[in-house]
């Protein structure tokens, strides 16, 4: 049984931030009231960009987010890789860092994609063991996100089952994509909320969120979207149930006026502050 965690013993409103992306560097680079903190994308930053990674870590806490450790693939992680991420994180003097339960490559490819692990106890221990191994190096607390599936994978172990034996036994956090949770809730076939209340409150330590899409039956995460009001519902439900930090708004495309990106980060405030303070 899963203790839930009264809201009123969180402390404060979440911080709402957003993922940096370029076509809203110079807005962003102003810090407008909105904006409380950023998630940088390590990868973007491999080949460059230090005078403006300084810039931004001068103006927010800024937290770092991988896509291509491939935790979940057996064997060493290539460390040419891992030791970029690190540095990325020790130039935005990161608060946390942050990866997915998925792979992106085997021994042989390089899939260019995040794909699901299956829910075994051999993923679970490689994944457990990887988490452990880039803590070691980067000596940052790290959290893990759920991803889309569009194929049933195997399970040996129920998926909330899985996070939650990953999360404490690793010691991380859950990073929590209310985005995917929708998305594969309505693509196979469940309720978001009780796989929610199967997941330990105290593990989920940020969300991202971003509108969804839907084309030929199938429910997509194309990040391109504004935030629909059932995940606006559905982030406060989470911010009502766990001692979520921060949510960070993860747009990738369809970059609207910065004044409608202004209200789509107050409305999200306004939800979020509403369900942890009622």
């Amino acid at each position: 049984m899963i203790e839930e965690v009264d809201a009123e013993s969180f402390v404060e409103v979440p911080l709402i931030g957003l993922a940096f992306r370029q076509p809203l560097a110079d807005w962003i680079l102003t810090k407008p009231d909105v904006i409380d903190c950023l998630e940088l994308t390590a990868e973007h930053f491999f080949d460059g960009g230090e005078a403006q990674l300084e810039q931004l870590r001068d103006r927010y806490p800024l937290s770092v987010h991988g896509l291509g450790l491939s935790l979940g693939t057996p064997g060493a992680i290539d460390r040419k890789t891992l030791d970029r991420f690190k540095r990325v994180a020790d130039l935005a003097d990161a608060r946390w860092i942050s990866e997915h339960i998925a792979f992106t490559k085997t021994d042989e490819v390089d899939l260019g994609h995040l794909n699901p692990v299956p829910l075994t106890s051999d993923s679970l221990q490689t994944l457990i063991d990887h988490a452990r191994e880039v803590m070691d190096l980067c000596q940052k607390p790290l959290l893990l996100e759920n991803i889309t599936s569009y194929l049933r994978v195997p399970e040996e172990i129920p998926e909330t089952e899985f996070i939650n034996g990953l999360c404490q036994q690793a010691g991380v956090g859950l990073l929590l994509d209310v985005t995917n949770l929708f998305i594969n809730s309505r693509n196979h076939d469940f309720d978001p909320v009780e796989w929610l209340h199967r997941v330990e409150p105290l593990i989920i330590k940020q969300l991202h969120i971003v509108g969804y899409s839907f084309a030929d039956g199938v429910w997509h995460d194309r990040h391109c979207e504004p935030i629909q009001d059932e995940l606006l519902e559905l982030a406060a439900e989470v911010v009502s149930y766990a001692p979520v930090e921060s949510i960070i708004v993860e747009r990738d495309g369809g970059f609207p006026p910065t004044d409608r990106v202004e209200c789509e980060l107050k409305r999200l405030g306004a939800a979020c502050e509403s369900a942890r303070c009622g």
